[in-house]
């Protein structure tokens, strides 16, 4: 009663007040549905990239998950443009971007029981969509965060994170921290109950939906046998509670036992993905062993996953991944090629074949390679190489276009791409990266006070006192002089001038002039 009181007051107050699609409820909207359907349509395509990318390897797979899918779209309270897609990612979890862009990963499928419990995962985000919960969660950050720029979430990219660990850049944040927004207690309850109206509307037995909690729960309870990725994947942004389970139980007994529960379809589909589980689980045990730079031990198990799994581009890619960290650069191409062939619309495996072909001296395909990688995702790994290849041909411009692009990402890649980008701007800009200025003490002696603002250290950094009028133009100007340093990134440092026989009035329009700067060694 409260909550609905204090939105009431709000809408009184507020312009942007709607109601919501699902709930009837009035609600502030300051994410407009255009907005909305914008948000999906620019997030899909990269956040599939993220996650994994499309699982093409079964396409029949993606074509049932949809079917599902649409029969609970065109019972919802929302016609939104719903697409659902089956990705290629043995962490389980389910996620929907507003606009009704849906993905459920393999990993989960294999652990379903029946295509009602399936009805379950995807009508619950699609309430997620229709009920605006992602657009809400937008719409908050706008109200606390207004002009802050979102922050940069880490994307392990490449199959081998400990050697491609980079940051997705651009948009993609946005959906990253949709992606792994922990959704409220109101909202989950809420799209347990709405989903479970859609899926007796499209012919699901509700009671599907209980199954599922009563497993979720238990695995989360710590009663069952399954591994971490649980609790890193469906049960990080929608975790289960008793109180969820006791809802659905009632509220399933309400709608009625009746209506499809699939288990024998279900199994039927799932049966060759389910075929090609132990082959997933040695390329989960590869990347594994890889991240703990047990790298003899990753290839053999790499190997083996390619053989289980003949059609999968992801266990060549990290063959290619590993034989690159290893010093082999020439031999990843072959494995970099095969899975494109693979699977020819994963940015990982041209990423790779970039960053194999710069180390082999090869800068045209080089720049092939990661400009196709970053047409599917760009990365600060695919930007920072293309930037050195422009700087290395002399395209200063282009060079500092994508050292920039790069360097805001707060990865390795970036940091590296920030060094290149002072160093390439430093000598025609120095006073975009030392602020300077003149003071004087209790004695009236003067000094210039510098401060680095660059992220890297600086060094022989020259300032040339002065002297302006109200107006600013220079009157006369002294002796330069040079701080030597190295000055850290953010650090300031000091030096003392003549002022000669400036009075006291002068000196107030006594100023420091950034004339010159370098690198640190």
């Amino acid at each position: 009663m409260k909550k609905r009181l204090a939105i009431a007051v709000a809408c009184a107050a507020f312009t942007a007040c709607g109601v919501n699609p699902v709930t009837g409820e009035k609600e502030i909207q300051f994410v407009s549905e255009a907005q909305e359907l914008a948000i999906g349509r620019q997030q899909y395509a990269p956040m599939r990239q993220v996650e994994g990318g499309d699982f093409d390897v079964l396409p029949q797979l993606t074509a049932y998950v949809s079917g599902v899918g649409q029969k609970l779209a065109a019972v919802s309270d929302r016609k939104l443009p719903y697409e659902f897609v089956v990705l290629d990612n043995s962490v389980p979890n389910a996620w929907a971007l507003p606009g009704g862009k849906i993905a459920v990963n393999r990993g989960l499928l294999t652990e379903l029981t029946s295509e009602a419990e399936l009805a379950a995962v995807l009508g619950h985000e699609i309430v997620h969509a229709a009920a605006r919960h992602g657009a809400k969660a937008q719409e908050r950050g706008t109200i606390m965060q207004a002009g802050m720029a979102a922050a940069q979430i880490g994307a392990a990219v490449g199959g081998m994170d400990a050697g491609l660990a980079n940051l997705a850049l651009g948009g993609a944040s946005i959906g990253l921290q949709m992606v792994q927004m922990r959704y409220g207690r109101d909202q989950e309850l809420e799209s347990d109950h709405y989903g479970m109206k859609y899926m007796k509307l499209a012919g699901y037995d509700p009671w599907g939906a209980v199954t599922l909690q009563e497993t979720f729960l238990r695995l989360a309870s710590g009663k069952g046998a399954k591994p971490q990725g649980w609790l890193e994947g469906l049960f990080a942004s929608h975790p289960p509670s008793q109180e969820r389970l006791d809802r659905n139980r009632a509220y399933a007994s309400e709608l009625g036992r009746s209506g499809t529960i699939g288990a024998d379809t279900y199994a039927a589909v799932v049966k060759p993905l389910l075929a090609m589980k132990p082959g997933y689980d040695k390329y989960d045990e590869a990347i594994a062993a890889a991240r703990k730079k047990e790298l003899d031990k990753a290839q053999a198990l790499a190997l083996e996953a390619a053989r289980l799994l003949p059609r999968e581009g992801r266990a060549q890619q990290l063959l290619g991944d590993l034989a690159v960290a290893q010093g082999r650069p020439k031999e990843s191409l072959g494995h970099f090629q095969k899975a494109q062939s693979l699977n020819p619309d994963y940015f990982g495996s041209y990423l790779g074949a970039g960053i194999a072909s710069y180390k082999l001296g090869d800068r045209a395909a080089a720049a092939t390679a990661f400009e196709r990688s970053a047409q599917l995702l760009p990365t600060a790994a695919a930007a920072y190489y293309l930037g050195a290849i422009a700087r290395d041909r002399g395209d200063r411009a282009v060079a500092l276009q994508h050292f920039k692009a790069a360097a805001g990402s707060g990865s390795t890649y970036g940091n590296e791409a920030a060094e290149e980008y002072v160093r390439l701007d430093l000598p025609e800009n120095p006073g975009n990266y030392v602020a300077a200025l003149v003071q004087t003490d209790a004695t009236g002696k003067a000094y210039v006070i510098i401060e680095n603002r660059a992220p890297v250290a600086l060094a022989n950094i020259v300032v040339t006192p002065v002297l302006v009028d109200a107006n600013g133009r220079v009157l006369q100007q002294g002796s330069a002089v040079q701080i030597r340093g190295p000055v850290p990134a953010g650090e300031r440092a000091s030096a003392a001038i003549s002022t000669g026989n400036l009075t006291a009035e002068q000196l107030r329009f006594l100023k420091a002039r950034v004339e010159s700067a370098r690198l640190a060694q």
